[in-house]
């Protein structure tokens, strides 16, 4: 098929016709296991990606680069799940790293507009009674209508130096509030926080904070960093009875599912791994990415993915307990949660 001059990337210059060039990759021309291997994602889900953002890939595409949109995708994967763009990737499906770059800014860009879609703490009466019922045969905890927890995601230093973005730990990051429900599809994923931020007023600020406010058929699962609150329960700080030691358990047990679902996401995004160093980009960037890869991970999960097929056994991090002053105690808050005590751990 004939290419327009006024359409050709630089990649067909520098390379010449026999190489791969950006709008002639043929997904049908490579295996199963390579598209798994280099991209991490089966065949029929990156069908499905391409189709899902096909429409907003070509509008940001056609006036400048005519880059596939089933490239522009790989691309992406390609460094979601590796963290690199080396010239191997780019290799793979044949454009320079320049142009990986613009991919995966592009994909970034059109999987968070698709993120209201894929991410909702708004369910109908059916699909919240499953999900209450999912969590209580974990541990018997009955009422749970989602985990919470905060991660950290690093990040290299703002050009401004920016000291919001050190955490308490001594690195910059980005901290991301998660939601998940029982099989790890996420309720909620706020991105944007400065490092800096203690768990409790990322709480506070967030969405998920006035979402639950009058919330009276369920609560949210914290950890003992988090206050305690009437839709919010969180473990007993120094439990003295046997009926306080089994909510304990059960609380564990079931709060676990958020750290695992984010360990699973950080290993299929090693961009996200901390481990294998740190994301290149600014914190909005950098934000943006890390709610590409939650809603990548929402879509698999809804496309019949296992979302802890990859997960790490790294043990989780021992949060430290919160100390409430008198003054902030919810009492209507204790009552319920020694009422939840006694009706189902006794």
């Amino acid at each position: 098929m004939a290419i327009p001059i006024a359409i050709l990337d630089c990649d067909l210059l520098l390379h010449g016709r026999g190489h791969k060039t950006l709008d002639r990759f043929d997904l049908d021309s490579v295996s199963d296991n390579f598209l798994l291997t280099t991209f991490g994602f089966p065949r029929e889900f990156i069908l499905y990606l391409v189709e899902l953002l096909r429409e907003v890939l070509c509008r940001r595409t056609q006036r400048s680069r005519a880059i596939s949109p089933e490239v522009q995708v790989l691309a992406a994967l390609g460094f979601y799940t590796s963290g690199s763009f080396q010239t191997s990737m780019g290799d793979a499906i044949g454009i320079s790293q320049a142009s990986m770059s613009r991919c995966v800014t592009n994909v970034t860009k059109a999987l968070v507009e698709k993120a209201p879609e894929f991410i909702t703490f708004t369910r109908d009466p059916a699909n919240r009674e499953q999900s209450i019922q999912e969590f209580q045969r974990v541990a018997g905890v009955p009422g749970v209508l989602g985990v919470l927890d905060c991660v950290q995601v690093a990040i290299k230093a703002p050009n401004s130096e920016d000291a919001s973005y050190v955490n308490k730990k001594g690195f910059h990051s980005v901290g991301c509030q998660l939601v998940c429900d029982a099989r790890g599809l996420l309720l909620s994923a706020e991105t944007h926080w400065p490092g800096c931020l203690k768990d409790t007023e990322i709480l506070q600020r967030s969405t998920v904070y006035e979402a639950l406010q009058d919330t009276e058929d369920g609560w949210v699962l914290g950890d003992c960093r988090y206050p305690l609150k009437k839709w919010l329960m969180t473990p007993v700080p120094y439990p003295e009875s046997p009926a306080e030691f089994r909510y304990n358990l059960a609380h564990t047990a079931t709060h676990e599912i958020v750290d695992r679902t984010f360990r699973a996401i950080q290993t299929r995004f090693r961009c996200l791994d901390s481990s294998k160093g740190y994301l290149q980009y600014s914190p909005e960037k950098s934000s943006s990415i890390l709610l590409a890869c939650c809603v990548l991970h929402n879509a698999s999960l809804q496309s019949g993915l296992d979302a802890w097929t990859l997960e790490r056994t790294d043990p989780p991090e021992q949060p430290e307990t919160l100390e409430q002053r008198p003054e902030d105690r919810d009492v209507e808050a204790e009552n319920r949660r020694k009422e939840l005590i006694l009706k189902h751990f006794s």
